[in-house]
């Protein structure tokens, strides 16, 4: 999805050089994440993460937002382009032929409490024929269209999943998790195409364990066969971890999908993993 706005209308634009920079930001009711990238080196050069202790408002992430414009030297550069990245469970896949933009409220009111005054938009997904229709977080929007004036916008499946696809076809299903925090999002590819997606909140390690459980039942899966490949913020042996491996018996962590170099190198290489894969 595009944004514009002719460079005599735009307010509040920063005054820099250009640097070659892009620049995508993930925006959650948990939290933001910004990751910067030089082009011309293809070397992620900053990597910033912003938490909160509980799911908070959106007028809340704007703040967070606004201040961390003002207060990190990196994010008051001029970016050659701006992505974001909406994370919230507010969307659903629509197969493309079956796709009548004039119904966008019908087909998330099945899978989402939405209100009527609801901004609505929609990504189409390359590689899967699918339409993915959610709710972004017009107030984040609005105040990066005043910021930068022209910039990017995905929901955070819409990366993930188109993602995924990427990887070889192969006729076992794989279950990928992808972890944030007190939420994570569970897609399952079979033969190269994409037999489920879905988002789960979770608090406890009962929470956690459950829903992946009860997705492998409901698709006939076995825990005892199904390959598991963990993404995001999950480590080996955490509270987390060892439920999952205690029921399931082919448990591994993801790789990186990229090519990119690191000013400072992260601990793990599928952490970030939408933000990154976003650029």
């Amino acid at each position: 999805m595009e944004i514009g706005l002719k460079l005599m209308e735009i307010a509040n634009k920063p005054k820099h050089t250009l640097t070659n920079l892009d620049l995508s930001i993930q925006i959650s009711l948990n939290g933001l994440s910004f990751c910067v990238l030089h082009k011309p080196t293809n070397t992620i050069t900053f990597l910033k993460h912003i938490n909160t202790d509980k799911k908070v408002t959106p007028f809340k992430i704007l703040d967070l937002l606004k201040h961390a414009f003002v207060s990190e030297t990196m994010l008051q550069n001029t970016f050659n382009n701006v992505t974001v990245v909406h994370v919230n469970e507010l969307s659903t896949f629509v197969p493309k032929e079956l796709f009548n933009e004039e119904l966008l409220a019908d087909y998330l009111k099945f899978n989402a409490k939405i209100l009527k005054s609801d901004y609505i938009t929609f990504d189409t997904l390359s590689n899967n024929n699918s339409v993915n229709v959610y709710v972004p977080f017009v107030n984040i929007n609005n105040y990066l269209y005043e910021r930068f004036g022209e910039f990017s916008y995905k929901h955070v499946s819409t990366v993930l999943v188109e993602k995924l696809l990427e990887a070889p076809t192969e006729k076992q299903p794989k279950l990928y998790i992808h972890v944030s925090k007190f939420h994570y999002e569970i897609v399952i590819i079979k033969n190269g195409q994409l037999l489920f997606y879905n988002t789960f909140e979770y608090n406890t390690q009962e929470d956690f364990i459950y829903y992946i459980l009860f997705t492998i039942e409901q698709l006939n899966l076995n825990p005892e066969s199904v390959e598991t490949i963990l993404l995001g913020n999950i480590v080996k042996d955490d509270t987390y971890y060892n439920i999952l491996y205690k029921y399931i018996r082919h448990v591994s962590f993801g790789s990186k999908q990229h090519l990119y170099s690191f000013k400072e190198q992260p601990d793990l290489d599928y952490s970030d993993f939408t933000l990154i894969h976003s650029l």
